[in-house]
């Protein structure tokens, strides 16, 4: 099927399947092995199985359902077969808990009769609060007091006997056999864990020493000169992303929870390790050898590695598309929590970028057994295909009238003696703009001026200016107060001849007064200022190169 919907002509229902296997190479140089903890018996627990020696093989990979949307501007559906497995083995037990019973009068009731009372009536408050309450400290106290002893409720600490400073975690034997932490309020940790207030010495132990979150193999680095930047990428295998995905994270010894405290060379590290993941998984696809393992590739090393790609990729000798024909880069900063057991953002707070390779296609299936291909699924697409539109409708290219649109733009009121700009940032290869139909009230993009529209095309001098200008429109942002801020890339296919199309990155702040509900359901999106005025806004915090 060439259309994107699950809806075959015959009137039936098909899906593409994801059997994964494959083979990630090792492009770490250093090992941190370091102990994570003990045992109830005493036994160290080390983050050993985190540094693999060599490549990871991925042989085979948990398989995922792949289900277009029956409208293709709606996107696409994928299911991780063994987590849906095991809802099937009880769908009965499918749902949420039900509202806690919360009463803080007969808490406070129950401590005026609390055996451990003193004389005025006082009891230890942190442990017998509702479990709400706990979560709204845990969430939004600044003191380093309250979240230390919040920490001590959620989980076991292995202290030092001197100074009482956590040194690691308590483990206890897992159902499948394994180790994991004795952690007693898994939502409590996660959310104590990632205040910024909460002392790092707790912190590290809890979420950031490598390996605490678990066994997901650590296959790349970035180091910068002096140290003062450092970033680990780990596989996430088996994930719900086909194909297994990777996620840049700041280390341990690179602690970043503030955009304000994330620096170019932090932004730079972090990017670096998405387009060396991307490029290593294109070259081992098309036999294409590395310049190296066991060490990241400099910038001219992955340069010249860029080069070989599109090269072979040019050949009319080669046959067919490459098996991966798209990148998925995407970055949620910040972490919030509602008393309500609501994850208002992302996973954990430390700053971390996730990527894949997209492959082309995908098996199908129907009811009835196989049924061909299906392309996969990449948010440019529909950029591709609009372009394409565009062209056909106006003998015009989009792009290059999108641009010449956000440079000669005008206000919608008129005021001729207001800001009437939407660029925020721009340099020779790209530019950082408020788009005219925001999407989020504080949306800003960033895109290439020159026919770049994917990573393949982009040379060391346009990343460069990719990850400058990224960091500017985060750092815009977060000066205006933004804590929660989803970014991600929509570009063209590697195969895609149309030089029209330019990477395009999308940041989406969530406001307070914004969370979403059914005007952005049906992609009506609702603002209160001009993007001309919001654009402005943003300038005045963009420091200077």
């Amino acid at each position: 099927m060439t259309l994107r919907t699950c809806v075959a002509p015959g009137g039936e229902f098909v899906w593409g399947v994801h059997s994964p296997v494959y083979t990630v190479e090792n492009l770490r140089e250093n090992d941190f092995i370091r102990p994570l903890g003990a045992a109830l018996d005493g036994r160290e627990v080390t983050n050993r199985a985190n540094f693999p020696e060599g490549s990871v093989p991925v042989a085979p990979g948990d398989r995922v359902y792949e289900i277009a949307n029956p409208f293709p501007f709606r996107g696409t559906t994928y299911i991780l077969k063994r987590w849906a497995d095991e809802r099937a083995r009880a769908p009965e037990r499918i749902g949420l808990p039900a509202q806690q019973d919360v009463s803080f009068t007969r808490t406070l009731d129950r401590w005026r009769r609390h055996p451990a009372a003193d004389e005025e009536g006082n009891v230890p408050i942190f442990q017998n609060l509702p479990p709400p309450l706990q979560l709204a400290l845990a969430a939004n106290s600044t003191d380093p007091a309250d979240l230390m002893t919040l920490a001590a409720l959620s989980c076991e600490f292995e202290r030092d006997p001197t100074t009482g400073v956590p040194v690691g975690l308590v483990y206890e034997q897992g159902a499948d056999g394994g180790m994991r932490p004795l952690i007693r309020d898994r939502t409590l940790f996660e959310v104590t864990a990632n205040n910024p207030h909460l002392p790092d010495a707790y912190r590290e132990v809890m979420v950031l020493r490598p390996g605490v979150q678990g066994g997901s193999e650590i296959v790349g680095e970035h180091l910068s000169a002096g140290g003062r930047s450092h970033v680990w990428e780990y596989h996430r295998g088996n994930s719900y992303i086909p194909w297994g995905h990777f996620a840049a994270n700041m280390a341990q010894d690179s602690i970043r929870y503030r955009i304000a405290d994330l620096s170019v060379a932090d932004m730079t590290g972090l990017r670096h390790l998405y387009y060396q993941r991307a490029y290593a998984g294109l070259a081992g696809a098309l036999g294409i050898s590395l310049p190296a393992t066991r060490r990241a590739l400099s910038i001219a090393e992955l340069e010249t590695l860029r080069e070989k790609i599109r090269d072979h990729l040019a050949d009319p000798g080669k046959d067919g598309p490459p098996p991966f024909t798209a990148t998925l880069w995407g970055w949620n900063f910040g972490f919030d929590y509602a008393p309500s057991h609501y994850r208002l953002h992302a996973s954990h707070q430390q700053i971390h970028q996730q990527f894949a390779l997209l492959p082309a296609e995908v098996p199908a299936r129907s009811a009835r057994g196989p049924a061909g291909t299906l392309s996969s699924y990449a948010c440019g697409d529909q950029v591709q295909a609009f372009a394409r539109e565009y062209f056909r409708m106006t003998g015009e290219r989009f792009f290059d009238r999108y641009i010449m649109a956000i440079r000669s733009n005008r206000r919608m009121d008129r005021a001729k003696s207001a800001e009437s700009s939407l660029i925020v940032y721009e340099d020779a290869h790209c530019m950082v703009f408020v788009p005219k139909a925001q999407t989020s009230q504080w949306e800003l993009n960033l895109m290439t001026l020159k026919p770049v529209g994917n990573i393949l095309e982009a040379d060391a001098e346009t990343r460069r200016c990719l990850d400058r200008a990224m960091w500017v429109a985060v750092r815009a942002l977060s000066a205006l107060g933004a804590r929660l801020i989803t970014t991600f890339e929509s570009g063209k296919r590697f195969d895609e001849p149309d030089t029209d199309q330019r990477l395009l990155y999308i940041f989406l702040p969530r406001l307070p007064e914004s969370p979403g509900a059914f005007s952005e359901a049906q992609l009506r999106w609702i603002n209160g200022h001009y993007p001309e005025d919001f654009a402005a806004a943003c300038r005045r915090h963009v420091e200077p190169a």
